[in-house]
């Protein structure tokens, strides 16, 4: 088994990495100091498990959880922490185990052994339900984390979703409808190929063509592309009025 560790304090991870080696079967492939930092080394070492501390500055471990769970082979997540009071977000965001420090090598082996029973497969199923505060995107080789707040629309590119933010766009891997069932409460869908932040809608005007297009707040010069479906108008009218999803 493929392990990563992740923990902002360095002695931890080499406390752990020698923990790990005393383990049959399994290896440390890398470790991180922060939430982004083991995003993108499980991107590229795609570890069976990441044994993940939940206090860290910036992304906290929960999050990265999340984000670790919506990969397309995602890991089995061990938390590794000295504070027992997030055990339901760790339930929250899938782990397979919560181990407490300072860590005795007896549990971490039984949490270990317990991730090696898990299958890649049955870790897809266990999708994240909480809302995650970033969506990642790949960018020249590099992990970008582009924070919820910061988006103005996801519209579906091919097989590629098109995040329009505050600093751009970016292509993630995402899924159109994965988005709209995680984001219900923030973006609203206009048309089959397009989610828009409800909070970032200006106005709706008729087009030249009798059609209905959403204006965001500071205009779009893009707004051909946020043309509303005829039988989403009803929904987008009534979130814009500040009434809950049906």
């Amino acid at each position: 088994m493929r392990v990563l560790i992740v923990d902002d304090e360095p002695p931890a991870r080499e406390r752990l990495r020698q923990l790990v080696g005393d383990v049959a079967g399994h290896e440390v492939v890398g470790d991180a100091g922060n939430g982004e930092e083991a995003l993108a080394m499980a991107n590229s070492l795609r570890p069976d498990v990441v044994l993940l501390d939940i206090r860290m500055p910036g992304m906290d471990g929960i999050e990265t959880a999340h984000h670790l769970n919506a990969m397309d082979e995602p890991p089995a997540v061990v938390f590794t922490t000295a504070y027992d009071e997030y055990a339901i977000d760790a339930f929250e965001a899938r782990a397979i185990g919560y181990v407490l420090k300072p860590v005795r090598r007896d549990r971490l082996q039984r949490a270990l052994e317990h991730a090696a029973r898990i299958t890649g497969k049955m870790l897809g199923e266990l999708a994240p339900r909480s809302r995650r505060q970033h969506v990642c995107a790949m960018a020249h080789g590099e992990l970008r984390l582009i924070p919820i707040s910061a988006i103005s629309y996801f519209n579906a590119d091919q097989k590629y979703v098109c995040v329009h933010h505050d600093e751009g766009e970016d292509l993630i891997d995402d899924s159109l409808k994965s988005l709209e069932d995680e984001f219900d409460e923030v973006f609203v869908r206009i048309h089959r190929a397009a989610l828009v932040a409800v909070e970032r809608i200006d106005r709706l005007e008729k087009t030249g063509g009798g059609q209905t297009r959403v204006v965001l707040r500071g205009d779009n010069p893009e707004g051909e592309d946020l043309v509303i479906a005829r039988r989403h108008l009803a929904d987008v009218r009534r979130r814009l009025k500040g009434d809950s999803k049906a």
